[in-house]
């Protein structure tokens, strides 16, 4: 037997894998090139998402295969719809290393908390591969592996918090999420195993799945199969019961790796989810019931707890587990349009959140900073344009106006219910929307409030300014050539007379007396790039879906 490999398919996958590998070759040949790795990790993001095109640019219903055997069969296959989910996720796994830039070029060789740059890069990259390579999976085999390549590194970059007053709360983050990827990870199996005694192959193919549920014996085998199948994959997307180590992972993880497993780890779950609806394409939908159950537990649940969180990393995780129902709603119908509207849900949901995410560590990293709600107080009036990129992730999130892309995004996920009639699911779905809108008014009032008591902000102002002092960096940010997320700009507290102060950002109050922060480059970089995408989408939000 022989394979038609076609590597060209493959770059989107293999551009991170091959990357990652360079990393820890230039890391024997030259030890102390820490930069030079998140260069090559850069490099090979970039890449990979550039090698998405061709498949983006297919027409509907095209595929390009890879590993193709003589039948016809291809154990990858990418579509216009698996190149965009690639693209999602090489695009947000570029945002999460620029955010950790700076701490992973001054990790070193490592200490007591924290291992050498080299190995937190390997382990993003690999994490990104099997990411990538999720959609694509056209086997059992594939889907498993490549699940596994994009949770495992994961843990790993959980645990390693450089902080070491953090460190013991990461690692319990990590074993919760270890744990839960080896549960998940037998129930794939026992589901895979189940697949090939039904189908008697283990290709994910259609036309076997429609063959083996003519036969009782074979459905009901099928139909287990697909309930473990989907079980494993609930415990990736965080949908209810399967949800437990969602908050305490995300609370505990050092914030870039949280943004990484909101953003990036949530295209492999869908991916991954959508492999498995359109093998049963071929069958009667009744695996499909599950499906909307647990959209609709999902939902519910996630926004219940989400109105109940003042740290907003908590509220972002339980909002997680909300935005996973609404990923899972358009899969409760057998039909190309409902696979669809959940990838073009899924590039809406990855960008808000990231967005969000971004700006809570962004203000979080400011002298005095925090994660809570009462660190966002009165945002708006300190920092306007940083609270406007926030408040558009809201209300896309939410799904209100003038974020038209979050209500089209909704809309567009409501459409194969109501096709369907599956009235209970789209009156749950109805009621969470009032829900989820309760959610995130809540921080965009904070946002808005006006505080009477200024104690505790710092200025906001640029790094140079024209006083008589210069302002010194703290750690690595002189030597950082993509900005330090993490260093601050110091000011003096007293200032010089006649020194001219200029807020960061037009119609920011400035309090004297107080340390002065600027933001990093990078972060407003990123904030104005992803409140863009939120921009032209709900300007011409068509094309996404």
């Amino acid at each position: 037997m022989t394979l038609d490999l076609n590597f060209a398919a493959l770059w989107p996958v293999l551009a991170p894998a091959f990357a990652a590998l360079a990393v820890l070759v230039l890391d024997v040949i030259i030890p102390r090139a820490h930069a030079a790795y998140l260069w090559l990790a850069a490099a090979g993001l970039v890449g990979g998402a550039v090698m998405t095109i061709p498949s983006i640019t297919q027409a509907s219903g095209d595929s390009t295969g890879a590993f193709c055997l003589p039948s016809g069969h291809c154990l990858y296959a990418a579509s216009s719809l698996t190149g965009g989910l690639q693209l999602l996720a090489l695009g947000s796994a570029l945002v999460v290393l620029v955010l950790t830039w700076s701490d992973w070029a001054s990790a070193g060789r490592g200490d007591r908390t924290s291992a050498p740059s080299v190995v937190l890069v390997a382990l993003f990259l690999a994490a990104t591969a099997g990411v990538a390579a999720v959609p694509a999976a056209r086997d059992l085999g594939t889907l498993l592996v490549a699940l596994e390549l994009a949770t495992l590194p994961v843990v790993g970059l959980v645990a390693l918090e450089r902080r070491a007053s953090r460190h013991p709360g990461a690692v319990a983050g990590a074993v919760s999420l270890l744990t839960t990827s080896l549960v998940s990870f037998a129930l794939l199996a026992l589901g895979a195993a189940l697949w090939v005694a039904a189908t008697g192959s283990a290709l994910l193919d259609p036309v076997a799945a429609a063959a083996a549920a003519a036969v009782p014996e074979q459905a009901a085998l099928l139909l287990l199969a697909a309930v473990f199948v989907l079980a494993g994959l609930g415990f990736k997307l965080s949908a209810v019961p399967f949800h437990a180590w969602t908050p305490l992972t995300y609370a505990t993880a050092p914030l870039p790796v949280t943004t990484f497993l909101a953003g990036t780890s949530k295209v492999a779950a869908l991916g991954g989810m959508i492999v498995l609806v359109q093998a049963l394409a071929g069958t009667s939908g009744f695996a499909l019931v599950a499906v909307a159950v647990l959209a609709a537990l999902t939902m519910t649940l996630g926004n219940a707890m989400a109105l109940r969180q003042d740290n907003l990393v908590n509220l972002l995780a339980w909002s997680a587990i909300a935005q996973a129902g609404w990923l899972m709603l358009p899969l409760a119908s057998l039909s190309s349009r409902a696979v669809h509207a959940a990838g073009g849900y899924l590039a809406v949901y990855v960008v808000a959140t990231v967005l969000a995410f971004v700006v809570v560590i962004a203000v979080a990293r400011r002298p005095g900073g925090g994660v809570t709600l009462a660190d966002h107080t009165a945002l708006a009036r300190r920092q306007p344009l940083t609270a406007a990129a926030l408040g558009l992730a809201l209300l896309t999130l939410a799904g209100l106006p003038p974020a038209i892309i979050g209500l089209v995004a909704k809309v567009v996920v409501l459409r194969p219910v109501a096709a369907d009639g599956t009235w209970w699911l789209l009156i749950v779905a109805t009621l969470n929307i009032a829900l989820g809108i309760a959610v995130y008014v809540r921080w965009l009032s904070a946002l808005m409030a006006r505080s009477g008591d200024d104690e505790g902000w710092e200025r906001v102002v640029p790094a140079a300014v024209s006083a008589d002092s210069e302002p010194t960096m703290s750690g690595d940010a002189a030597s950082d050539p993509a900005g330090d997320a993490d260093a601050t700009t110091v000011l003096p507290t007293t200032e010089p007379t006649g020194a001219r102060v200029t807020t960061a950002e037009p119609g920011a109050t400035a309090v004297a007396g107080q340390s002065a922060y600027a933001m990093p480059w990078t972060h407003r970089v990123l904030i104005a790039v992803l409140a863009l995408l939120l921009l032209a989408g709900s300007i011409a939000p068509v094309g996404i879906f």
